[in-house]
C-alpha cells in the first residue's frame, strides 16, 4: 500500500518502520516539526512536509499518529474525500475523523512504542472502520505488520483495553521506578532484581497472574509485612503503596 503518516513521534516512527519492513511504500511524512519529519523522510527515502495544504492525495491509507488531544483539531484542517484515514489512539472516538472522509477508522497498536529501540517490537493491532472499505484496508494493513491476528475493536472496547494496558504497563513500570529509587537510597543495586522481574513476566505466559502471585501478603505473613513496614518508615510514600498493595492482594 501507499501510506502517508501524519506525525513524527514514537508511534509514527515505529509504525513507519514496520510498514517499510512489510513492503509498503510511505509516500509522505507530515509533521508540524519540520526537522523531525525530514529525519523520518530521509530514513524512509520519501518526502516530508510541515504544511497541511501540501499533503499528497496519492496515498491509499493515511495514518494519523499524533497526540490524542491534537487529533480533533487536525481533523478540522484537512480534507481527504474518498481516502481511508485512521488515527492510532485508544481513547479517542473514530468519529472525530468524520470531517476528513467517510472512510475513517482506527489503527490502534497495543504496545509501548519507543523510536530509539533498535528492534522492531511485536505489535498487536486493533482496528475499526466506518465503512467496509475502511475496515478492509485497515485489516489488510494490520495483518501485514501485526503479531497475531488483528481484531476489530470499537471505541468502548479500545478504551477498556487501554485501561488494562495502563495497569500492566504504566503502573507496573512505576513500581519499578519506586523500587529503583528505594534501592538507590538504601545502597542496593537495582539490577539484582532483574532476574526476578524477568521470571515473573515470563511466568504469566503460561499461568494466570493470580496463580503466579507469591509473597508475604498472599501468605498472610504478618510478621514479614510488619518488618517491611518498619523498614519503610523512612520512605512514607512507598509505605503507603506497600500497604495499599498488601490490602489489595489480601482482598
Amino acid at each position: 500500500m501507499n501510506i502517508v503518516i501524519l506525525g513524527s513521534g514514537n508511534a509514527a516512527a515505529v509504525l513507519g518502520r514496520k510498514f517499510k519492513a512489510a513492503g509498503h511504500q510511505i509516500k509522505q511524512v507530515y509533521s508540524r516539526q519540520a526537522g523531525a519529519a525530514s529525519a523520518l523522510a530521509y530514513e524512509w527515502d520519501t518526502e516530508s512536509t510541515n504544511y497541511l495544504s501540501l499533503i499528497t492525495q496519492e496515498a491509499d491509507v493515511y495514518i494519523i499518529a499524533v497526540s490524542d488531544n491534537a487529533i480533533a483539531e487536525l481533523a478540522t484542517q484537512i480534507n481527504l474525500p474518498g481516502k481511508v484515514v485512521a488515527h492510532t489512539a485508544a481513547s479517542v472516538s473514530a468519529s472525530v475523523l468524520k470531517p476528513i472522509t467517510e472512510h475513517y477508522g482506527v489503527f490502534y497498536p497495543l504496545q509501548s512504542l519507543r523510536r530509539e529501540n533498535p528492534q522492531l517490537p511485536e505489535i498487536p493491532i486493533y482496528f475499526d472502520g466506518a465503512t467496509d472499505r475502511a475496515r478492509n484496508a485497515l485489516q489488510a494493513l494490520a495483518s501485514s505488520i501485526a503479531s497475531g491476528v488483528p481484531a476489530i475493536a470499537g471505541d468502548e472496547a479500545r478504551q477498556k483495553l487501554h485501561v488494562a494496558a495502563v495497569f500492566v504497563n504504566n503502573f507496573v513500570n512505576h513500581l519499578y521506578v519506586l523500587a529503583q529509587t528505594y534501592c538507590e537510597k538504601e545502597g542496593i543495586d537495582f539490577r539484582q532484581l532483574l532476574p526476578l522481574i524477568d521470571e515473573t513476566a515470563e511466568r504469566i505466559h503460561n499461568i494466570s497472574p493470580k496463580s503466579a502471585q507469591t509473597g508475604p501478603a498472599l501468605r498472610h505473613d504478618e510478621g514479614t509485612v510488619q518488618s517491611h513496614l518498619q523498614l519503610l518508615e523512612k520512605h512514607p510514600e512507598l509505605k503507603k503503596v506497600y500497604i495499599m498493595m498488601t490490602e489489595s492482594i489480601q482482598g
